[in-house]
């Protein structure tokens, strides 16, 4: 009964939700400067994410690896609303009169993606 019990507070944890992290990092463009970038970010935040359950934030490495480059960390409250949000993002982004479309334009006018990594929260 005493492991039967010990398991369970072992695995209550792993078995509530988890945050999921969306982490892109990115290089910007010659001509975008990082407060140009943040506004951007913030738009997506006003303008979209806060719609689908997605938040974001810009981090600038202190100590890194790689100093050149700026971190997008996008959050939603687990992986399942962070793949709704995808989904809803590149079906947006077909329609170039939308939010995403837009919004992403000025991403891409803006910065390059490098690499991305996704993350569960425990």
């Amino acid at each position: 009964m005493k492991s039967l019990l010990i398991s369970a507070l072992i695995l209550v944890p792993l078995s509530a939700g988890a945050d999921h992290l969306d982490v892109i990092e990115v290089q910007l463009k010659d001509g975008c400067s990082l407060e140009k970038y943040v506004a951007i970010a913030g738009d997506f935040n006003e303008q979209w994410g806060k719609k689908h359950g997605y938040q974001s934030e810009v981090a600038v490495p202190i100590q890194s690896a790689e100093l050149a480059s700026v971190f997008w960390v996008g959050r939603t409250a687990n992986a399942e609303a962070f793949g709704k949000a995808w989904d809803a993002w590149r079906n947006e982004n077909m329609d170039p009169k939308s939010v995403a479309s837009k919004l992403n334009a000025r991403f891409i006018e803006c910065s390059d993606n490098v690499a991305r990594r996704g993350y569960d929260l425990y």
